[in-house]
């Protein structure tokens, strides 16, 4: 190669200055036409690094759906440069981030308006599986692999979020009112069941309560006759009556709750009293006959 001689020129004791070149000599050049290098070698150094590290992309689309709803769709993309087309990734294309977004304006807006607000929830990963599949064969030609895409968020607009939601309350509402009712109906009937229940118990009881009271005065006309004699079952039946009546009167009396009951009260009275009841009993006898 070509060799530099420098010169130094030294200063002795008392010279201003310090050494320094003060000339250059060469040796001189062959003839012929010098050696010059490849001028692609020269650009190269001059190349900036490029990545190949996975690198991200946030793209925020705003478009309209089926149903006439304003939506804003935010959408990340992972790409990386293809080692091996480096050189394609960095002549060919000037502004990488640019043409993946405008790619992803032109796939969203070409899908999301034939789909309504509902649908665009629920296949949202099919919207991202369109916009991979396109810029998947654009960006290979610039030596580009799109990684993954992830579709972040949806967002519609804020009255129709508020919306949203008022229609969700009020089907919930709705549904809590069916089930509500339901439960309702449920206690009425168990209730009238068990007011049907006790009325049967209680009636139950009362017959065998009358059954037991029928059986016991039989029992005591028939002792007292036995023991009284010329005493007849109808007198001992009056005598029964008038005890019994006695009896309430005194219950009743002695109830400090009760309110006040005005009766018919005298001699003849537990007459009428007694005759009644044996009419009943025998107006009973007869309808059964």
């Amino acid at each position: 190669g070509e060799r530099v001689l420098r010169v130094l020129r030294v200063r002795g004791p008392g010279q201003r200055g310090g050494g320094g070149e003060v000339g250059a000599l060469r040796p001189p050049r062959r003839a012929g036409p010098p050696f010059l290098q490849p001028l692609r070698r020269g650009v190269r150094r001059g190349v900036p690094h490029h990545p190949t590290r996975v690198q991200s992309l946030d793209v925020r689309v705003e478009t309209k759906t089926k149903d006439n709803v304003f939506v804003q769709l935010i959408c990340t993309i992972q790409y990386r440069v293809v080692k091996e087309h480096a050189d394609d990734a960095f002549y060919e294309l000037q502004n990488p981030q640019q043409q993946i977004q405008a790619y992803v304006f032109d796939v969203v807006r070409a899908i999301v308006p034939r789909m309504n607000l509902d649908d665009l929830f629920e296949q949202k990963n099919d919207v991202a599986k369109s916009v991979l599949e396109e810029l998947e064969k654009v960006m290979a030609d610039y030596g580009y692999s799109i990684e993954h895409i992830l579709m972040v968020d949806i967002i519609p607009d804020a009255a129709v979020r508020k919306a949203m939601n008022e229609i969700n309350a009020a089907q919930r509402l709705q549904l809590a009112s069916v089930y509500k009712g339901e439960a309702e109906k449920i206690l009425l009937v168990k209730k009238a069941e068990a007011e049907a229940e006790a009325k049967y118990l209680s009636g139950v009881g009362i017959a065998k309560q009358r059954q037991a009271i029928t059986d016991g005065l039989r029992e005591n006309i028939l002792n007292f006759s036995h023991s009284v004699s010329g005493t007849s079952a109808k007198e001992v039946m009056d005598l029964i009556m008038v005890t019994q009546y006695f009896d309430t009167i005194k219950e009743l009396g002695d109830g400090s709750k009760n309110t006040t009951v005005f009766i018919p009260h005298g001699p003849g009275h537990v007459k009428d009293i007694s005759e009644q009841i044996r009419d009943g009993m025998m107006q009973a006898s007869s309808s059964n006959v």
